[in-house]
């Protein structure tokens, strides 16, 4: 049914051309080696052991994939438009699936480098704006609502802007996700997922979240997990404002999960342990927060572009970390598959040889980890009471956020570690030389993202501060571990104070400044690619991957 509805898709599209020569039109790469940056991409099964979900639980999944599928569709059209229609102009199969691999024609881990020809630089706001629109025009517009996480602008039959809601502007194929949610809630076992999935729905069709981001908080016990929604705002590099569609679907890890469930209770003590003044910490973070780990078997829309998400730190919504905290999902297999097939050989490329012991899994998930907890610290709104710290610093805002979720991260490890929560001094050690490690897996995903902006910052400011050495004849890198420690500290505080203050004249001149690869770096990063080392993970995904 599929192929049958992308034929047509085709076949519409090239109807609706009047002149042969532009039936004939066709796109083709301004790049000579799209094979090549395909390759860059390892393939992963998404799979995990479902023998012990019931009954209900596997006739439940082929309709959160079915919904998924849906979340993933709707994504294309926020960051690129009309799927089917610039797939029938491509005839090279590596093209398309570097197309599928980025969600449109820009290298997501290049810069948004265009990369087929005729199509010039990505719309920083991608679809959620009209590309032609001014910021004054924006500014004048008199609707309270066009900074709104789930609306988009767009021009009236008369060219002036005007706020449509997601839940009007998507209405067909939110109508079916609310469906296939309401259907999935009949065969819930359990009553706060069953809760969750009929909120959700209701949240789709009248973009109000804040029930069912609630309802998605309270919800603990259940094997299947599904996110799905408008979540994150990366894609609007515009403004910041506006939320792209994603989903996932995760198989709750049990006993990996019981592990972690100890470290969700100690938010509140570690927000007041943070190396800043008590003002800058005076909010204090839910302590209902979820610490799990899971096994994920669809990523849909966002979360699936360029780089591969490997935890997740949920809702974003302030109100709700205030009042009941996140729940921070880690998302092991697909940890493990960057672990083994891209962190390692980075490490044995780069890193001091006495130091490479010092890179394990272990070490890698607690930075995973500890990251996603860290956005619950700091604070959420700015000191003046003029609003949130996402207004106040505006589209530097989830840069300098994931910047500071790195650094606490680590600040976390040290913190744990004093307090005896984390075992021997060794982890400590363990997770300074693995974070070093991560900088060059995640730098490589370039300065187009918020996260590589962040860690670009983070390695600049530790080579300030000469929290590494780099060996001349080896070319490998050394941790300080005490000069590291106190960079961490002052990172830490900076962005802390940064947030607090709400200063984005700061976080603009920390961004221009530090936020740029230098040409050492791009060295040694040519190196990894040379060594064939691969740049991130694709899934091989779908409910046929399951042993259903």
């Amino acid at each position: 049914m599929k192929n049958y509805l992308y034929l047509l898709g085709c076949a519409a599209f090239l109807f609706s051309f009047q002149s042969p020569q532009k039936e004939e039109t066709k796109y083709i790469a301004s790049i000579p080696n799209v094979k090549e940056k395909v390759e860059e991409f390892t393939a992963f099964k998404l799979t995990t052991d479902v023998s012990n979900l019931s009954a209900n639980q596997k006739k439940m999944l082929p309709l959160l994939f079915e919904a998924a599928q849906i979340m993933d569709d709707l994504f294309w059209k926020q960051a690129w438009g009309d799927k089917d229609a610039l797939m029938c102009k491509i005839d090279d199969e590596y093209t398309k699936k570097y197309l599928e691999i980025n969600y449109g024609p820009w290298e997501r881990l290049n810069g948004n480098a265009s990369f087929i020809k005729g199509i010039g630089d990505k719309p920083a706001g991608a679809q959620f704006y009209p590309e032609d629109m001014t910021r004054e025009e924006f500014d004048a517009l008199e609707d309270e609502t066009k900074n709104s996480l789930y609306t988009i602008i767009v021009r009236d039959e008369h060219g002036k802007l005007k706020v449509v809601p997601y839940h009007v502007a998507y209405a067909d194929e939110l109508q079916k996700v609310a469906g296939l949610l309401k259907q999935a809630a009949t065969l819930a076992d359990d009553a706060g997922f069953k809760e969750y999935l009929e909120k959700r729905a209701v949240a789709l069709m009248d973009s109000e979240y804040f029930e069912s981001d609630l309802a998605w908080m309270s919800m603990k016990n259940n094997r299947i997990d599904f996110v799905v929604g408008p979540i994150e705002n990366y894609e609007d590099a515009l403004y910041g404002a506006k939320t792209a569609f994603e989903s996932y679907i995760l198989i709750k890890d049990m006993e990996w999960s019981d592990k972690l469930a100890h470290f969700a209770s100690l938010l509140p003590e570690l927000q007041k342990g943070l190396p800043v003044d008590a003002k800058y910490k005076a909010e204090v973070p839910g302590s209902d927060s979820d610490l799990g780990a899971y096994d994920v078997v669809y990523y849909g829309g966002d979360c699936n572009a360029g780089s591969k998400t490997i935890a997740i730190n949920l809702p974003n919504d302030p109100k709700v970390h205030l009042q009941k905290g996140s729940r921070k999902l880690q998302l092991k297999n697909s940890m493990k598959a960057k672990f083994d097939m891209i962190l390692v050989p980075i490490s044995k490329l780069l890193i001091a040889e006495e130091q490479q012991k010092n890179v394990t899994f272990d070490a890698f998930f607690e930075n995973t980890m500890f990251h996603e907890v860290a956005h619950g610290l700091g604070i959420k709104n700015t000191l003046d009471g003029a609003g949130t710290v996402r207004e106040a610093l505006k589209e530097t805002s989830t840069a300098i956020e994931e910047g500071k979720a790195d650094i606490l991260g680590l600040y976390m490890v040290d913190m744990l570690t004093q307090m005896n929560e984390l075992g021997e001094d060794q982890v400590l050690t363990d997770n300074y030389v693995t974070f070093m490690a991560g900088l060059f897996r995640s730098i490589r995903f370039g300065a187009s993202s918020s996260h590589g902006k962040a860690n670009m910052i983070r390695f600049n400011y530790f080579k300030e501060k000469e929290a590494f050495t780099k060996d001349a004849s080896t070319g490998k890198y050394k941790v300080d571990f005490d000069k590291m420690r106190a960079a961490m500290i002052d990172l830490s505080k900076e962005i802390l104070v940064m947030q607090g203050d709400g200063d984005y004249t700061k976080a603009q001149k920390m961004i221009k400044e530090m936020g740029f690869i230098q040409p050492e770096l791009q060295a040694d990063l040519d190196k990894i690619a040379a060594a064939g080392i691969p740049r991130d993970i694709v899934f091989e995904q779908g409910v046929e991957m399951l042993d259903l």
